[in-house]
């Protein structure tokens, strides 16, 4: 079985108990790991990762560790950079045996094609300059290397706080867009115009909007959104032959 989970944003301090939330993704965890071949994250576990050559933030103890207890059981997990992680370097690979996307995906499962990605560098309007321009700075080398001459507690704190304010402004305006709709909604749009130079691709799998979308693209290909785990609590499994999107209720939810 392979399991695909998106956008915890361990650490955000506009989400009440995260403690509680971590323990429930590790549970989670611990639940799917005597199933699971491979579980793949799909960007923006935590609302700010920064690693300098010897520090990482707290805070992400219980995670970190079934992290580790699941590579070195044999499982794979696969971690996709988003727009809130993308400042990983090797820590996450050489601590705890993770294979780190830093890009999408096109990658095959149980004879089936899959485009992954988190999806943040796919859902920017053409005239977004702002956006562009932020996350070129966030990914320039040189800037990340000046970065990390200020001390870590500084700087994961500046981090943490521009998540927050970011998310609060955010609710502000009215919360998370709904569903625009096919020809508006930009991985929906993304997806089409992929398929026309490949399409043999099965599934599109996103992260990123927290929404969940479950959309036919064509006969034999399908995209999901899958929302988010702070408050959905949404993933998908896929046993080779169903893909299968759910929220996961302690006690309740198969997996």
């Amino acid at each position: 079985m392979i399991y695909f989970i998106t956008d915890a944003h361990l650490g955000c301090r506009a989400i009440e108990h995260q403690r509680t939330k971590e323990r429930k993704l590790v549970r989670f965890l611990d639940q799917i790991q005597t199933k699971a071949e491979a579980v793949y994250m799909l960007g923006d576990m935590f609302d700010f990762w920064f690693e300098y050559a010897d520090v990482v933030p707290r805070g992400y103890t219980r995670l970190l560790g079934k992290i580790s207890e699941l590579t070195d059981n044999g499982i794979e997990v696969h971690w996709f950079l988003g727009n809130h992680d993308m400042w990983t370097t090797d820590y996450l690979e050489r601590e705890c045996g993770v294979t780190v996307h830093r890009e999408p995906c096109l990658i095959e499962i149980y004879g089936r094609e899959f485009y992954l990605a988190h999806g943040h560098t796919i859902d920017i309007e053409p005239d977004d300059w702002r956006t562009r321009l932020m996350f070129r700075i966030f990914e320039n080398p040189t800037i990340q290397r000046m970065a990390r001459t200020i001390h870590p507690h500084l700087f994961i704190n500046f981090g943490l706080g521009w998540a927050k304010r970011s998310r609060m402004r955010h609710q502000a305006a009215g919360g998370e867009t709904p569903y625009r709709g096919e020809k508006d909604e930009l991985l929906v749009k993304f997806a089409k115009q992929y398929l026309v130079t490949h399409p043999t691709v099965n599934y599109f799998l996103f992260g990123h909007r927290h929404i969940e979308l479950d959309l036919m693209l064509s006969h034999d290909c399908r995209l999901l959104i899958l929302g988010e785990w702070y408050s959905r609590f949404t993933y998908a499994r896929f046993d080779g032959e169903n893909l299968i999107m759910d929220n996961y209720i302690e006690g309740e939810t198969e997996v």
